[in-house]
């Protein structure tokens, strides 16, 4: 039997420097919502040779159009502006042709209003909440102890903070808090409950054919599960690696929300989630 719970004041230095880096990093650039959160249109242009930044901007401010980003790469214009509808988005593309004597072809054109994105993250929050008191019904009446729900949903808030702390940096790059994002989030705070579970079952089993103190059935249980949840895990990354680094600009982020979320919630089951329960036994 590994004693695992011998490094726990090592588990919370490091769980409290990666949340420490990824929430100075909100502090300091934000959080990168898309248009699903506040709202504006994104256009995006097929151009049949280069064109150049000031170029479109200018046409921008011709039609008195408020934009956040322009960006131009390999014959494709991406641009994101507060919300205009079919009428602008011509004269915009007309303009641009006349003004650059290029072939503009639209590709994309999505508007979406600032009162719709304010829905989302009102049902996005709603979703949430749901889903963790969900989580700590479920987890309290199926171990008959409070104790291993809230030892749960400590883990679960731990992942949650790794995750939107480390997409914040990722937000450098051209990452976006998005519709796929939030399903990054939920299906990271079921991944790490799912890993959770697993741990807590077998102290369960254990508790009722032993008296031993509950730091050693947590450690026993630790030493009987790990390699079982790191190759389980292990099948998921190999699968995202490649994804996120050589997948498309559609799914790329996505994917790397899905590893980070697959990483920590790996760690968290039984450096974090296992620990807190013992600590929270240990005082009852």
């Amino acid at each position: 039997m590994i004693n695992f719970l011998k490094f726990t004041k090592l588990y919370i230095f490091i769980s409290l420097f990666v949340i420490g880096i990824g929430l100075y990093s909100i502090v300091t650039h934000g959080l990168p919502l898309a248009i699903d959160f506040t709202g504006g249109s994104v256009i995006e242009y097929d151009v049949s040779k280069d064109v150049k930044e000031k170029d479109i901007e200018h046409v921008l401010r011709e039609q008195n159009i408020q934009y956040s980003s322009v960006s131009v790469t390999e014959g494709k214009v991406s641009i994101k502006s507060d919300p205009i509808d079919e009428k602008q988005e011509a004269a915009i593309r007309n303009q641009l042709s006349e003004a650059t004597e290029t072939e503009v072809t639209q590709r994309i054109f999505e508007t979406v209003g600032p009162s719709l994105g304010k829905e989302t993250i009102r049902k996005t929050a709603i979703a949430s909440l749901v889903a963790v008191f969900g989580i700590l019904i479920y987890i309290s009446f199926t171990f008959k102890k409070v104790s291993y729900g809230l030892a749960a949903i400590g883990a679960m808030l731990h992942d949650f903070l790794v995750l939107i702390g480390m997409y914040s940096l990722l937000g450098l790059i051209g990452a976006e808090i998005d519709a796929l994002f939030i399903t990054a989030v939920l299906t990271t705070m079921s991944f790490s409950v799912h890993d959770t579970i697993v741990v807590f079952d077998k102290i369960r089993e254990y508790r009722r054919t032993s008296g031993l103190p509950i730091s050693m059935l947590a450690n026993k249980a630790l030493t009987e599960t790990m390699v079982r949840s790191v190759n389980n895990s292990l099948t998921i990354i190999l699968m995202l690696v490649p994804l996120t680094f050589v997948g498309g600009e559609t799914i790329q982020f996505f994917a790397a929300a899905l590893l980070i979320g697959t990483i920590t919630g790996t760690y968290s089951s039984p450096f974090v989630a296992t620990p807190l329960l013992v600590v929270i036994e240990s005082k009852k």
